[in-house]
């Protein structure tokens, strides 16, 4: 198992670092991406310490954590400029906080986030056709979410993503002990977005990929 978005207490979750990973190794995952939110204000307080703490505690660790961030309710037009910023401080995966239908989160941020390059984009909510077909030129990734209120947007996601071509893949986007799951539940998860068994092994090799691509980031 794979999980690309989850947050320790450098922003909003209750978890250090240390102890995320060390409940995600409990249950047998890979890789996960520690990707608290930024904004201006500490995008260059967040990135370093996650990179810290990283590099540090996957030297004895079976589950290895890469050091991610998720840019969250910021102005559209910021998108591009902060996502370059954080690829420069080390960030080996950069998120969007996409328009969830549970949070004002400003219109334009899906189309700017993609328009940015960024690695995914989370919970995009009442994504358009037009967007996911751009996410496909773009090569960004269009996320299934485990989280509750994000989630009810997965339906549309999956069908946008099937008809399009854009590639997905499944997160938890932890905050707490309670929102890790099992390779079960995801399986679940995918099932009820409409998906099924085999889009659950591409959504997982589509993770391993960008696992891949961020592991260069960092060697380069």
């Amino acid at each position: 198992m794979i999980d690309l978005h989850t947050h320790s207490l450098f922003s909003d979750g209750e978890l250090l670092p240390s102890e995320l990973i060390s409940r995600f190794n409990a249950l047998g995952y890979e890789y996960i991406a520690i990707t608290d939110h930024a904004d201006d204000s500490n995008l260059d307080w967040v990135i370093p310490r996650i990179l810290h703490v990283t590099e540090r505690v996957n030297r004895f660790s079976q589950v290895q954590a890469l050091a991610g961030i998720e840019l969250t309710h910021v102005p559209p037009q910021l998108i591009p400029e902060l996502t370059r910023e954080a690829y420069g401080m080390g960030a080996c995966l950069v998120l969007a906080h996409g328009e969830t239908i549970v949070e004002p989160v400003p219109a334009g941020t899906n189309l700017a986030a993609i328009e940015a390059g960024v690695d995914i984009l989370a919970h995009p909510g009442l994504l358009t056709e037009e967007e996911a077909l751009l996410a496909v030129r773009m090569g960004v990734h269009l996320e299934i979410t485990a989280r509750k209120g994000h989630s009810l947007g997965n339906g549309r996601v999956a069908r946008l993503a099937e008809r399009t071509g854009a590639k997905m893949v499944l997160n938890t986007d932890a905050h707490s002990p309670g929102d890790l799951i099992s390779e079960t539940f995801a399986r679940s998860v995918v099932l009820g977005a409409g998906l099924t068994e085999n889009h659950f092994t591409v959504m997982l090799e589509n993770s391993r990929n960008l696992v891949r691509k961020a592991l260069t980031r960092i060697s380069s």
